[in-house]
């Protein structure tokens, strides 16, 4: 069993019980972090020294459709009418198996560039099965940590979720498979209920959108039936009453936001400040390239910055005078990206943190560090020197490892050619 020892970092834990940042050690050995603390000891490890750096958990990355990497940029003026309308009802439909695994291995290779480490992958463009077994093969060809959530092209409300497709899939060390749902909001309650029972039956998470409208008679049904968990997933959230809020909360399921989107495409204002009210936190997601960038970091500052200024406006209206204290601090955010991410996808007991018997999932940061938790929220894809996980190198003195970068980038853009023209229908 390979051991590693990383020594002398400035270590984010994201652990509860311990310091914000500290200088500590990291062992690990095989895929598992062992233990962290200073002046570790093993003289069977080998020793790098990260003297200078910033350690922290590899990010998550809740929320993404990496199958629509090809078409990175095309939907920055789209509002989310335009986008169901141009990429779901024109563009979709012409994708090939190829394009669908290109998409996803590029779009997950961008995101180990950017420190994220575990990947919701949201593919709902599987008319086929060969289409999803591309996806699948595009993602773990990628060697990121991921939840391959099935997903179905639009279809009837009571379209049941096909759990044939669901059954014959395979997990695999660093790929698990989950349900990506119509959910109650796009579906009959009947239906709502079947899908939610077949995931609970399987033990998966089903995620689904809920945005732009109340909730329906499908979201009493699923609450009646008894079928809202942990492992409920629900995307966005705007339009959520506060009631249906803390019932999601007091379930314990999780809300992933996608604060770019949401605020450009009009699906709502995040829900970030009716769950912090409720002592719960969203996890962050990104979404589509095709609308939003893939920065998950960037999805932290927003949702903090956006919920600071709701504050900082309240109180003015309040008190007439600005706020001497943030609300939120930036270990929160860092938080969203990290912790809350990885209970989303039904993996905090294995990521999201850096402690003894979790997995070796981090990312080191080269960057001056005064205050290690804001530059690590600052960073950018520039500053990740290095991106480690289950113990194996992916990311290593600034460029990404065991993968053929020129092929990558030359049949992206080839897939994109053979797109582009079909999004006008």
């Amino acid at each position: 069993m390979n051991r590693v020892l990383l020594r002398g970092a400035r270590v984010i834990t994201m652990a509860p019980h311990r310091p914000d940042a500290e200088r500590a050690d990291i062992l690990i050995a095989g895929d598992t972090i062992t233990a962290v603390g200073e002046g570790l000891g093993e003289t069977g490890a080998e020793i790098i020294d990260v003297t200078g750096r910033i350690i922290m958990p590899g990010l998550v990355n809740a929320h993404l459709h990496t199958w629509q990497t090809a078409l990175r940029g095309v939907g920055t003026d789209w509002t989310l009418a335009d986008y169901l309308g141009r990429m779901h009802g024109a563009v979709a439909r012409h994708y090939r198996p190829e394009d669908m695994r290109i998409g996803t291995l590029a779009g997950a290779l961008d995101q180990l560039d950017r420190g994220t480490t575990t990947l919701g992958d949201w593919c709902h463009n599987t008319p086929t099965p060969d289409h999803t077994d591309a996806a699948l093969d595009g993602l773990r060809a990628s060697g990121v940590r991921g939840v391959f959530l099935h997903g179905t092209p639009y279809s009837a409300p009571d379209a049941s979720h096909p759990v044939g497709e669901i059954d014959r899939l395979t997990a695999g060390p660093l790929v698990s498979i989950g349900m990506a749902v119509r959910g109650p909001q796009l579906s009959t309650p009947d239906t709502a209920i079947a899908d939610f029972r077949a995931a609970a039956e399987r033990g998966l998470v089903v995620s689904m959108h809920q945005s732009g409208g109340e909730p329906g008679p499908g979201w009493t049904a699923v609450r009646d039936a008894g079928l809202l968990s942990s492992r409920t997933n629900v995307v966005h959230g705007a339009g959520l009453t506060d009631d249906w809020l803390k019932t999601l909360v007091d379930a314990d399921a999780s809300l992933t936001s996608t604060p770019e989107n949401e605020l450009g495409q009009g699906h709502g204002f995040p829900v970030t400040g009716h769950l912090l009210r409720l002592g719960a936190a969203p996890s962050l997601g990104t979404d589509t390239d095709a609308v939003t960038p893939a920065d998950v970091l960037s999805a932290a500052r927003i949702a903090l910055a956006h919920q600071r200024g709701h504050d900082h406006d309240h109180h003015r209206r309040a008190t007439g005078s600005f706020s001497l204290t943030a609300t939120i601090t930036a270990k929160q955010a860092l938080a969203w990206a990290t912790v809350e991410g990885a209970r989303a996808l039904g993996l905090a007991d294995r990521v999201g943190r850096l402690d003894a018997g979790m997995q070796a999932d981090l990312v080191v940061i080269d960057a001056p560090a005064p205050n290690p938790v804001a530059t690590a929220l600052h960073a950018t894809a520039a500053d990740i020197e290095a991106v480690m996980i289950a113990g194996r190198w992916r990311k290593r003195d600034h460029r990404l490892l065991d993968v053929d970068l020129g092929t990558v980038r030359a049949r992206l853009h080839e897939s994109a050619d053979r797109l582009l023209p079909h999004l006008t229908g």
